[in-house]
């Protein structure tokens, strides 16, 4: 049996960005299984921009992360060891315990993975919390509707890449994303966006009125800020905003001032819906899965990864993820 692992912890809370200083890697001992217990070794842990609120200690819709003790996170792993029936060693999983090359689970907090055609790390992207999140946010908390025009922020992101492309399959009738390099924004248009642009490149509202000059029905929300504004600007009367995250607030230390025209949500009749995707995960689970295991059979879906080999990279995937150093989903390789 493995008798010690390692793990990441928060060393420090960080003041805006993070830095490697906030982290540090930690050697510790396992205890013995109990019954209904599994011992697994993670093979692919997931790096994911709520994190970066879960360093602060504040309230929130999930509890902060604690200094000196490990972070979590999703990850797909290696059963071991096991005293449940079910699991026996061998059995691909995922959960909850990332940051660490092993964990100890109950037997109920683990979900198999099924056996296919796509790569164990898709069930953290693709087929994992970012596709659902995207799923959900957008026809649910959203509520996008067949013939809507749909922006999307953070568009070559893990869950925006998907938001567009789910889009266009349920009939959007224009699909537009916003991103941070040239490259990125040449993938969206190999993705099937209509339109995309670097928010770089100038005043955000007014690219967003070229890329939709009849306006915008949707706005999924991945960056908050300035975009935010720009769709607020650009939504017609009873548009929607699914507000999935703000990631261009997240490392900063003086309060956010946009939006500035939050007024025109009124006389638009517009609805600004934050959402988590455990409002919705069991509502939209059984669609999600029909519909994304048939668009990725049949090549309807694409997604990206950029990953990252071995524990000691995490930190470092984390603090580039929160850069925009990534296309797709960020991973790390155990």
């Amino acid at each position: 049996m493995t008798t010690h692992t390692r793990e990441i912890h928060l060393a420090s809370r960080p003041d805006g960005k993070p830095t490697l200083d906030n982290f540090r890697t930690v050697e510790v001992d396992l205890p013995d299984l109990d019954d209904g217990q599994v011992l697994v070794r993670n093979t692919i842990m997931s790096v994911d921009p709520y994190m970066r609120g879960r360093m602060n200690d504040v309230k929130s819709y999930v509890p902060p992360f604690q200094i000196d003790q490990p972070l979590d996170g999703g990850a797909v792993a290696t059963v071991i060891e096991s005293r449940v029936e079910q699991l026996p060693v061998g059995t691909t999983v995922t959960h909850g315990l990332g940051w660490r090359e092993h964990a100890i689970l109950a037997g109920d907090a683990v979900r198999p993975v099924t056996a296919g055609d796509v790569p164990d790390s898709a069930y953290l992207g693709v087929l994992g919390m970012p596709g659902l999140t995207a799923y959900a946010g957008l026809l649910l908390a959203a509520e996008m509707r067949e013939g809507d025009a749909v922006f999307v922020s953070g568009a070559a992101g893990a869950v925006g890449s998907i938001v567009g492309q789910i889009a266009r399959l349920k009939g959007a009738s224009r699909v537009i994303g916003s991103a941070g390099t040239p490259e990125k924004i040449a993938r969206l248009e190999e993705l099937g966006f209509d339109a995309a642009f670097d928010y770089h490149d100038g005043d955000v509202t007014e690219q967003l009125a070229k890329a939709a000059p009849e306006g915008i029905d949707v706005y999924f929300d991945n960056v908050g800020g300035d975009h935010l504004e720009a769709a607020i600007a650009n939504l017609r009367t009873d548009g929607r905003v699914a507000m999935c995250g703000a990631i261009s607030q997240y490392n900063s230390t003086e309060p956010a001032t946009a939006p500035h025209n939050l007024a025109l949500a009124i006389g638009k009749r517009l609805t600004l819906r934050g959402f988590v995707i455990a409002k919705y995960a069991e509502q939209a689970r059984a669609g999600f899965e029909r519909d994304m295991g048939r668009w990725i059979a049949d090549g309807s879906i694409h997604w990206d990864e950029t990953a990252r080999d071995g524990l000691d990279a995490a930190p470092q995937a984390f603090i580039d993820l929160l850069d925009g150093a990534n296309t797709g989903k960020m991973i790390v390789n155990l």
